[in-house]
């Protein structure tokens, strides 16, 4: 009997842009793909932290270089892209959240979100796919969504707005790209424990809040989202496209 093998894991020959490279979910992303073997493009606007990354990885032996941006730039976005890809993997953590009641939310606040969480990503995508396309290879488009994209919460409005609208975009262009071998896919986590979230857990009814409704009972950490990334990106996940990986300890299981 010949027994069917495990598909691989390994991204070595791959290459990634990471954007929202500098902390958080977007700084573990970069480093599971860069264990699993694919060399990094990294990027975000603090090019002190993107250099302080790629000196870590590359102290381990992995492959890295630094490309500061706004992604919310699109024209200064798509001409990097343009020069730097193609690219096998994007994973898109570039996000903003500016939480209030829904009644007074600002406009100002309203689009600053709506900005880097929609048409940042949905041009990121798309300048990713293009490249690859015109390359004439397959590749995986990962974008850091949120279980705000299929729930509603206190003050997240605009927020899970935002993240609704990505996977919408995201099924779209899964649909669209599939032909040309381009996957196209979310990460859905739970609150992650980061220093952009740590005044969140710092107030106890917040905390509280999120507690009660992760049913495995902790918080998320950047741990959590490392292997989700590097399966979607591998071959491993080679038959998985338009879809939303959740992370999110059960949260939206009711």
């Amino acid at each position: 009997m010949e027994l069917p093998r495990t598909p691989s894991f390994d991204l070595t020959g791959k290459r990634a842009f990471v954007a929202g490279a500098s902390s958080g979910i977007g700084l573990a992303g970069a480093v599971a793909l860069a264990e699993a073997g694919a060399e990094l493009v990294l990027a975000a606007r603090r090019a002190d932290r993107l250099a302080e990354l790629a000196a870590a990885l590359k102290a381990k032996g992995m492959t890295a270089s630094v490309l500061p941006l706004d992604v919310t730039d699109i024209p200064a976005m798509q001409a990097a892209l343009a020069e730097e890809g193609p690219f096998d993997i994007l994973l898109n953590s570039a996000g903003l959240a500016r939480h209030s009641p829904a009644s007074v939310t600002a406009e100002a606040d309203f689009d600053a979100v709506a900005d880097i969480n929609i048409k940042a990503a949905y041009f990121l995508a798309q300048a990713v796919a293009n490249g690859l396309i015109a390359a004439g290879k397959p590749g995986s488009l990962i974008t850091v969504s949120s279980q705000m994209a299929k729930v509603g919460g206190i003050d997240r409005a605009v927020y899970a707005a935002t993240k609704h609208a990505v996977e919408g975009f995201t099924k779209s262009m899964a649909i669209e790209w599939g032909r040309h071998g381009i996957r196209v896919n979310t990460i859905c986590p739970t609150f992650i424990l980061t220093d952009l979230t740590r005044s969140t857990f710092e107030q106890p009814e917040k905390r509280a809040w999120i507690e009660a409704k992760i049913k495995l009972g902790r918080v998320g950490k950047v741990e959590d989202i490392m292997g989700a990334v590097q399966f979607l990106s591998s071959d491993a996940a080679a038959l998985i496209t338009g879809s939303a990986l959740m992370i999110d300890g059960g949260w939206t299981a009711e």
